[in-house]
């Protein structure tokens, strides 16, 4: 295995963010009297907003209130990104340390909004850490599409071969294979699917397992 960067998915991988969003989903739904249910939110995790959207209007019923839903999600989510709320994963700052030392160049290829990325990994210190971000919005088809991990590899100029991409998601360790990287998933709250396991993700615990394997 060579090794030459790493790519980083964020939500639920750098950040303890999952839950947090789930809350602020459902909280707006009540706020605004709408239907909410888990395997609607569960079916979002690591896909971009184009794609949650055609997701919340089938579960809404009318476009008009996934704009509302947006705008309160938005409201209640980015407070608590400034206020601090949302906590590294464990792992992460051994693991960006011991990337400094190996000068392995890497990014993150986030679902999220290049703004909203910034915003939150400015807001945790990570972002001076990132040699580039890609956000969901960035590029023309999202996760499961291989779309930004290529363009965070072309960014980086790396090899897709050549980089180890990290995902705590299906639907992004399904992108980051079908870009043809090697492929670490920490699952968060979803377990890994069988078509990943058998396509050649390699599931481990934490990030201290991707340090050791690294070191």
């Amino acid at each position: 295995m060579r090794i030459e960067a790493v790519i980083f998915d964020m939500d639920g991988l750098l950040l303890d963010s999952e839950r947090v969003s789930y809350a602020c989903g459902r909280e707006a739904c009540e706020a605004l009297g709408l239907p909410w249910r888990e395997e609607t939110a569960l079916a979002m995790i690591g896909r971009n907003a184009r794609d949650n959207a055609l997701l919340l209007e089938g579960l809404f019923g009318d476009s008009r209130h996934v704009d509302a839903h947006a705008a309160e999600f938005a409201r209640r989510y980015e407070a608590l990104i400034a206020a601090g709320a949302i906590p590294l994963k464990p792992g992460v700052t051994e693991l960006l340390d011991l990337l400094d030392r190996l000068a392995l160049p890497r990014a993150v290829a986030t679902s999220t909004s290049h703004a909203r990325a910034q915003f939150k990994l400015e807001r945790v210190g990570l972002a001076a850490r990132m040699h580039a971000v890609i956000g969901g919005d960035q590029v023309p088809q999202g996760k499961p599409a291989p779309d930004i991990f290529l363009a965070a590899a072309a960014r980086l100029g790396i090899a897709p071969a050549n980089c180890l991409a990290l995902e705590d998601s299906n639907a992004g360790a399904r992108a980051a294979l079908a870009a043809g990287m090697q492929v670490r998933m920490v699952p968060d709250l979803l377990a890994p699917d069988a078509d990943v396991i058998a396509a050649g993700a390699r599931i481990v615990p934490s990030l201290f397992a991707v340090i050791e394997e690294l070191a």
